[in-house]
């Protein structure tokens, strides 16, 4: 059993990559073999749109012509048994990496009959996190649901785990965040209570995936 994570935020110890940690932390205890994968270390690019991958007959029918940072991560992806993909939420939406590493999946997706190339049907784990509550959570949910929903098509079955209210920095002294001070002590309790059952819930999903088969 092979699992990968791969990391959409910028940041390398933030909520975000301590999730995929504790979803891999999981699916190590079931005898997984892991991988952890910073997609901002890689020098990619987004879709170029060029359509080399859908041309008729051609021999880049399928594959991304694009030579950089996430040509060798199809054949990660291709041997792996589950994927994690983790992104926070900037401005409302999945981080740029993270747009980047679905946009290029593209290569999977047929207009034949809008199904999948991918090899196989493996489990596919989104992890988000956001600053915002619980309450304006729901305003960014639909967002995240498409983007499951791609995942699905492209990969396999996908879940959702959502982490609301994490700290934006460690020290909120150092940065100019006025509107968020009246929020504050409701930010760290969230984080000291709520935020390790969040973990918890990484891992049981990391260990459920490694022992999963799908036909």
């Amino acid at each position: 059993m092979n699992i990968i994570a791969f990391n959409g935020s910028p940041r390398k110890n933030g909520a975000t990559a301590t999730l995929l940690r504790k979803a891999l932390e999981g699916a190590t205890s079931q005898g997984a073999k892991t991988e952890f994968v910073p997609l901002s270390q890689l020098a990619m690019r987004g879709c170029q749109a060029c359509f080399s991958c859908k041309k008729r007959g051609g021999q880049s029918y399928g594959k991304c012509v694009q030579k950089d940072g996430m040509t060798p991560l199809y054949d990660k992806i291709e041997h792996a048994d589950a994927v994690f993909l983790g992104t926070p939420i900037y401005f409302g939406t999945i981080s740029s990496g993270t747009k980047m590493f679905i946009e290029r999946l593209f290569p999977y997706f047929t207009y034949k009959d809008y199904s999948s190339l991918f090899p196989k049907k493996i489990p596919v784990g989104l992890i988000c996190t956001l600053g915002a509550g619980e309450q304006e959570e729901k305003v960014f949910r639909p967002h995240l649901q498409f983007n499951q929903m791609i995942l699905s098509m492209l990969l396999g079955p996908a879940e959702l785990l959502v982490s609301t209210d994490t700290l934006h920095v460690e020290d909120y002294s150092t940065i100019v965040a006025d509107a968020l001070v009246a929020r504050l002590p409701q930010k760290l309790e969230h984080h000291r209570t709520v935020f390790p059952a969040d973990c918890e819930k990484a891992f049981a999903m990391g260990a459920r995936f490694a022992g999963r088969t799908i036909p």
